[in-house]
């Protein structure tokens, strides 16, 4: 298996099933369809990983934003309880429109919580623990960009979610194995053993994934250019210039220390390319990647070859 082979493996691998796309887009649309049909409604925009397209598999929840009418709510905006009412506010109409028992528009949310900025909706099993929700969140226009409320400050904050999907379509634009490629780098956050959110790595990627190379050489020198960053004193933070730190509680020599790890063993599987070793390249992939990522054993430590037989001895005896 060629390097190459392999990381189109691993990208099945990391992809969420095409059903479960599929499906996940069916049950947001759902919401669009009955948040969109209602007289203060502006417009409904998809957001998240699903509307950029790097969600990696499995796929828990997807995002929109409910875009109001500013003169319909006219307290909406203003710093106090209004952050508070226009959570509530669209809690009750998800149950109005989409309530498991008395929805109008469908019977699909069987509990619904506001969170800070969103309103959380359930439409599976609320205790399980990978139940698929719906993440609705109020928004006013301003300008270019959004205004969100933020219960925990009491007070609405900008923001611009559509940017950042139209950046990340441009880079998909330009190689259309930049979303995979990105998927692949949540995946190996998610393999690590403490929280890197899936935002981070996306927003690093956007600054250090370049878009003219194959996959394997790409990754490669995201993980150089990105541990050079992080070392530096990088702090991963919102691409629009709204929002701050994307992860307050990020623990950034951890993180550095794991983008060094990978950076090392990317740095050997490309000499080992290099060298015409696709074993051992397969194999240093394999340590950035994890066990699913495909590569033979370990080329270095692995058990020898057994010694081929002996010939069998030929005695000289006589004919007759």
């Amino acid at each position: 298996m060629s390097v190459l082979d392999a990381f189109s493996d691993f990208q099945k691998v990391v992809n969420a099933d095409a059903d479960a796309v599929a499906e996940a887009r069916r049950r947001r649309d759902i919401f669009r369809g009955a948040f969109g049909a209602e007289d203060d409604v502006v417009e409904v925009i998809p957001s998240g990983s699903l509307a950029r397209g790097t969600q990696k598999d499995p796929i828990h929840d997807v995002d929109l934003v409910i875009v109001y009418n500013a003169e319909d709510h006219p307290d909406w905006g203003t710093r106090g309880e209004s952050a508070r009412d226009a959570l509530d506010y669209v809690r009750g109409r998800v149950n109005a429109l989409l309530g498991a028992t008395n929805g109008s528009v469908d019977q699909v949310v069987r509990l619904a919580r506001w969170r800070n900025h969103a309103v959380k909706c359930f439409l599976d099993d609320p205790d399980d623990q990978s139940a698929f929700t719906v993440d609705a969140m109020p928004a006013l226009r301003r300008g270019d960009h959004l205004l969100i409320p933020e219960v925990l400050s009491e007070d609405w904050v900008e923001c611009d979610p559509e940017s950042l999907i139209a950046s990340v379509a441009e880079k998909h634009s330009e190689w259309n194995k930049y979303a995979g490629a990105v998927r692949m780098l949540k995946r190996w956050a998610a393999d690590q053993d403490f929280k890197i959110k899936s935002l981070v790595m996306e927003v690093l990627a956007l600054q250090h994934l370049p878009t003219n190379l194959n996959q394997p050489a790409a990754l490669k020198q995201f993980f150089v250019a990105a541990t050079y960053a992080i070392e530096g004193g990088e702090i991963v933070t919102d691409p629009a210039g709204y929002c701050g730190p994307i992860q307050d509680d990020l623990d950034y020599e951890a993180f550095a220390e794991r983008l060094r790890d990978a950076r090392d063993n990317a740095s050997r599987a490309t000499q080992a390319s290099i060298n015409s070793d696709t074993s051992g390249a397969l194999w240093q992939w394999g340590q950035v990647f994890g066990a699913e990522f495909p590569h033979d054993p370990d080329p270095i430590n692995k058990p020898a070859p057994a010694a081929a037989p002996e010939p069998r001895k030929v005695k000289d005896t006589p004919q007759g």
